[in-house]
């Protein structure tokens, strides 16, 4: 009788000790409104739901780094736009100082002017981003991006050509960063001639070569230039006394152009040929290489033709046709620099959109996997709180008998 007194004393103790399992299972089912608890629970859904948690992480990382990206992105574009307003400003003044009426005077004011332009420039050129990293300084932006170097009286760049990128989503990275090679280095100078000086001879004691049709030299000198072989830019004048003289023009050796030279001017593919002394004789000179420029070294060279007084007017000229078209294309270059950036900026605000809609998904998808039916849980809650009320109800009443009980 006390063996199975023991057994029934155990067997319901262990019904209400499972009874109280339910209820706190239900009760935490509630409280965190979810109906999985343990991968046991519903191994399936447990582990379709792991890979939907992971991928919501994933995705809130590429919306961090899109916002990272853009908001520099957005601070780059704003530095790129006050550049091109300062170079606007700095090519009106150069137009401003091809007018021959201005005084010595005048031109120290403009250059003063775009001296305060150059510096606005470098400060602008050496920006940071938000992180404290300069902008344009590709992989090395620790690196002050320029500096001025006293020994040569140049700008350089500092930097790389580096771009850092960031991935905003699968498969997908984005350059965060433009380096200064590609925003400022990468301007092409004037085409020009090697020297406006060429080396005579015969009866032909001096001269002078200046560019004077820009366009119509561009064109010639696209067409012609040779990097590979560099006597083919040669070019020789030749004087042949006769009546009236003539003259002879070889590119390389091979002839292209000539004609009656009945003054001291020749006119040839935007060039103009000054040649003093008499027939015969020759003049020679060459088509200058391409060039690479940024645009403190070409405001640089403009103020030095600004404020040196002793210049002649071709020479003159020369300096503020340098700084035209050295502007020019400068912002141009900063314009390709915009404009792909502004791309950028189009590709990561869409990302962000698609990103935001594939995690609402992937949420959704989630909530059908481990989410509770509120009501249903409630009742399974009343039910197993009910079912331990009266296992507890039952045990405290086999815990009052004796026997005594039975033999009334």
């Amino acid at each position: 009788m006390r063996l199975s007194n023991n057994i029934m004393y155990q067997n319901n103790l262990d019904k209400i000790l499972e009874n109280q399992q339910k209820v706190a299972v239900a009760q935490e089912k509630v409280s965190t409104q979810t109906r999985i608890l343990t991968p046991s629970d519903d191994p399936a859904a447990s582990a379709q739901a792991l890979l939907l948690s992971e991928r919501i992480d994933i995705n809130n990382q590429f919306q961090k780094n899109n916002s990272y990206l853009t908001s520099k992105l957005q601070t780059e574009e704003s530095v790129l736009q006050n550049i091109k307003t300062s170079l606007q400003r700095g090519y009106q003044l150069t137009v401003q100082a091809g007018n021959g009426a201005l005084s010595e005077q005048d031109r120290e004011t403009i250059a003063e002017e775009m001296k305060s332009i150059q510096a606005t420039l470098y400060d602008l050129m050496n920006s940071k981003s938000e992180d404290g990293k300069f902008i344009f300084s590709g992989f090395q932006d620790s690196n002050q991006t320029y500096v001025f170097n006293g020994a040569t009286g140049t700008y350089d760049y500092q930097g790389d050509q580096g771009n850092h990128e960031m991935q905003l989503a699968v498969g997908v990275t984005l350059r965060s960063s433009d380096n200064g090679i590609d925003a400022f280095e990468n301007v092409d100078e004037r085409l020009n001639v090697n020297t406006n000086t060429p080396t005579v001879g015969g009866g032909i004691t001096g001269g002078s070569v200046y560019v004077k049709e820009q366009a119509q030299f561009d064109s010639f000198h696209k067409a012609n230039y040779d990097p590979l072989v560099p006597a083919n830019n040669n070019l020789q004048v030749t004087v042949t006394a006769g009546i009236p003289d003539t003259y002879a023009i070889t590119l390389g050796g091979t002839p292209v152009g000539g004609g009656n030279f009945t003054n001291d001017t020749i006119k040839f593919q935007g060039m103009e040929i000054n040649l003093a002394g008499v027939a015969p004789g020759t003049a020679d000179f060459s088509l200058a290489p391409p060039e690479k420029k940024n645009m403190l070294n070409t405001l640089e060279e403009l103020i030095t033709g600004l404020t040196n007084p002793g210049l002649s007017n071709d020479a003159y000229q020369e300096y503020l046709a340098d700084g035209m078209v050295g502007i020019t294309n400068a912002q141009n270059q900063v314009s390709i620099t915009q404009a792909n950036l502004g791309g950028r900026i189009n590709v990561a605000e869409r990302l962000l959109g698609s990103t935001a809609d594939i995690n609402i998904n992937h949420k959704e998808s989630k909530a059908k996997l481990v989410e509770l039916d509120m009501a249903e849980a409630i009742t399974e809650l009343t039910k197993e709180e009910t079912a331990l009320q009266a296992s507890q109800a039952t045990f405290g009443r086999l815990t009052q008998l004796s026997l005594f009980d039975y033999i009334r």
